[in-house]
């Protein structure tokens, strides 16, 4: 686009040199990959007009100690952007992980704070680890930390631990974190979140025998819980590695409180719930 007389990277060079790209790629029948960078808020950056010339934006989302990377669909004109994939980092390459449900289990440790969470990466069922902190602090504020899942998601979690379950851990620090580097963007975390940090903030170990808990549902303002999509879907994935029963809204869990008095029905901390 050297006919322009706007700077490299201006929003007329970016859609003049798009626009030429896409009829190259119409014409000869190929596929044409744009490579880009992400702000710290996540967004493409540069003129956002790229995004609407495209049929798909992909986002190759991973930390850089982790060998696991996520590929997901921002955009999509030809499907669904509710999907996803994972792969993991190999001496010859970028690898498929097809079960990574697998992975994540066996690394799934029974240790306070730590519950296993049936999620859905679109319509494909993810078992994932969430692992959480809670350790007293002189700090003021307290830090909230999150990796992995929403940190206002997180900020919401708190809260309702604190006004409906008892649970008031505002002089701590909390860290919460999804194991492997994956990030879970769904509201069908929070009852697993919720349960993470009940588990660390009274020491006490959730699940039986070798298997930890597993649980989803989306937790609302006044602690009840929520049904989350694909209920099916995850119960299957958990019996398929052996977790069960799984924490999730029916069957006598209906809110907060009652998550808390089958997940730990020996500790004070359901006692005060109740």
């Amino acid at each position: 686009a050297a006919a322009l007389t706007g700077a490299p990277g201006s929003v007329g060079q970016v859609r003049e040199v798009a626009g030429r790209l896409m009829r190259c790629a119409k014409q000869r029948g190929t596929a044409v990959i744009l490579v880009g960078h992400v702000t710290k808020e996540g967004s493409l950056a540069g003129p956002r007009v790229l995004e609407h010339l495209v049929d798909c934006v992909l986002s190759f989302e991973g930390e850089r100690e982790r060998t696991y990377r996520t590929l997901r669909a921002l955009k999509n004109r030809f499907g669904s952007t509710n999907e996803a994939g994972v792969f993991e980092m190999r001496d010859e390459g970028l690898v498929e992980v097809e079960d990574a449900s697998a992975r994540f289990v066996a690394e799934a440790t029974r240790a306070p704070g730590s519950v296993v969470l049936c999620a859905m990466e679109g319509s494909r069922p993810l078992l994932v680890e969430v692992q959480a902190l809670v350790a007293p602090t002189e700090l003021v504020p307290p830090r909230r930390m999150a990796n992995g899942v929403d940190r206002n998601r997180l900020a919401l979690v708190l809260a309702v631990l604190a006004r409906h379950a008892g649970i008031a851990i505002g002089s701590a620090d909390v860290f919460v974190s999804v194991a492997g580097g994956v990030r879970v963007d769904e509201p069908g975390a929070d009852l697993a979140v919720a349960l993470a940090v009940a588990s660390a903030a009274r020491g006490v170990v959730l699940g039986s025998g070798r298997a930890p808990l597993a649980a989803f549902g989306e937790l609302g303002l006044t602690g009840e819980l929520r049904h989350a999509a694909h209920p099916d879907r995850r119960l299957a994935e958990a019996r398929k590695f052996g977790l069960g029963p799984v924490l999730h809204p029916g069957e006598g869990v209906w809110n907060l409180r009652s998550a808390l008095r089958q997940a730990m029905p020996d500790s004070s901390a359901d006692r005060r719930a109740a």
